[in-house]
């Protein structure tokens, strides 16, 4: 039962940074298409890994997302509402870029 409720706090993190995203105003975030892949937070809600992916110019993404990390957080604690809001790693997922890639390869070789 306790990794049906993981998941659940998994999936609403996910999805709440995923629109606190849209508002960071720093513009190595805001200038790029960021897109939360998912979240993994621990069990004592200490931390929460973040998955994200960047589409386009994703010049100092990293960068922008760690110097937003105290606005999301913040935002984060407001919107869901937790005993302890978790400390934020963000953790770059080039799943999407990779698929992307592959596909083009493949429509190449197609044409």
């Amino acid at each position: 039962m306790a990794g049906h409720r993981q998941d659940k706090l998994n999936n609403a993190v996910s999805g709440e940074l995923a629109a606190i995203i849209r508002e960071v105003k720093d513009p190595r975030v805001s200038g790029a298409f960021v897109s939360i892949v998912g979240a993994s937070v621990s069990p004592d809600l200490s931390t929460a890994r973040v998955f994200y992916s960047v589409l386009g110019n994703d010049e100092g993404v990293d960068k922008g997302l760690v110097s937003a990390s105290g606005f999301i957080r913040s935002e984060l604690a407001k919107r869901l509402n937790l005993r302890i809001t978790p400390k934020l790693t963000f953790v770059r997922d080039n799943n999407t870029e990779r698929a992307m890639s592959i596909s083009r390869i493949l429509k190449d070789i197609e044409e």
